[in-house]
């Protein structure tokens, strides 16, 4: 009798890195996952069966973003078609009690489809903003979470640069629900300042994050901030592959070295944002920054720490 698939989701805010990690744990000849071109196209589940071997073999150029690329995908596309947009774009997290059996069946199906086309012993997908957990926990009971984390004030920069971010119509029409009273408040204080409301979605989201990993045993979370990720890729990496029971194999290797790893832009946003804008975001985010290890603006250089120190199993 066949292995069931391992299933595994990297989860995060959004901006935040996930889609590196993502693709790089994509390229162990083990892993399947949903490309781009299922995405688009409704094309059969089938010809997934390709997507590893495609994926491996293309050169870099191929498949880099921001160009026209094959690559792994989030698939809010077919999501929507195939399952529902309450999976894709949820007002709120989905907990538990949101799978409801057709809901459930159809997000099952939608993996079980692919992950039985593909034939890998494991299926990666990737989904950022709310976590999801508590719905995929009970649609998956033995899923594996990958959470990607970076620097809120990084974060908040890179939404306000993205075409998509809807903060600029306010809190009361960007898709997240309402602001906490006190963040509500601080933000009418700022003089609705909108890198202060981008810092504030990342807060919002981060407390969703830590919400969902209380409520999942230790051994199936595992926290990985992006800093660390690109300061010490092999490093972290190797942790990665540990934890979705993957060996480190010279196919593995072989795509691992197409890539360059750059810590350049973990500081942009100092250069991005204005000095009164920055310290508004510190200001409001203190508690959540802290709590990861990232620190304020007079102490820039500690927020690249050693390598894996910060590669957290179990910790929201």
């Amino acid at each position: 009798m066949a292995t069931e698939p391992r299933i595994a989701f990297v989860l995060g805010t959004g901006r935040c890195g996930s889609t590196l990690v993502h693709e790089v744990i994509a390229r162990h000849p083990d892993v399947a996952f949903l490309s781009n071109l299922e995405d688009r196209l409704p094309l059969p589940a089938a010809l997934g069966r390709w997507n590893n071997a495609v994926y491996r073999s293309l050169p870099a150029s191929f498949t880099r973003k921001g160009r026209l690329r094959f690559a792994p995908s989030e698939g809010y596309r077919a999501l929507d078609r195939e399952v529902s947009p309450a999976l894709s774009a949820p007002e709120r997290d989905l907990v538990a009690e949101d799978a409801t059996p057709w809901l459930a069946a159809r997000t099952r199906a939608f993996v079980d489809r692919r992950a039985a086309a593909q034939g890998r012993p494991a299926f990666v997908h990737k989904l950022t903003g709310w976590p999801r957990a508590g719905f995929l926990d009970r649609v998956f009971p033995d899923a594996r979470f990958v959470h990607v984390v970076r620097d809120g004030r990084a974060v908040a920069n890179s939404f306000l640069q993205m075409t998509w971010w809807r903060g600029y119509e306010g809190p009361d029409a960007w898709g997240w629900g309402p602001l906490a009273p006190e963040d509500r408040a601080a933000w009418e204080a700022s003089g609705r300042r909108f890198p202060l409301l981008a810092g504030l979605e990342w807060k919002l989201l981060i407390d969703a994050y830590d919400r969902a990993a209380g409520l999942l045993p230790a051994d199936r979370w595992l926290e990985v901030r992006y800093e660390d990720f690109v300061a010490e890729p092999r490093e972290v990496t190797g942790r990665l592959l540990a934890f979705l029971g993957l060996e480190w194999e010279p196919r593995f290797e072989r795509g691992f070295a197409r890539y360059t790893f750059s810590g350049d832009r973990t500081q942009a946003y100092r250069a991005d944002l204005g000095d009164d804008d920055l310290a508004l975001l510190e200001g409001a985010l203190v508690a959540h920054l802290g709590s990861r290890g990232y620190v304020g603006n007079d102490q820039a250089e500690d927020t690249i720490r050693s390598p894996g120190t910060n590669v957290r199993q179990g910790e929201g």
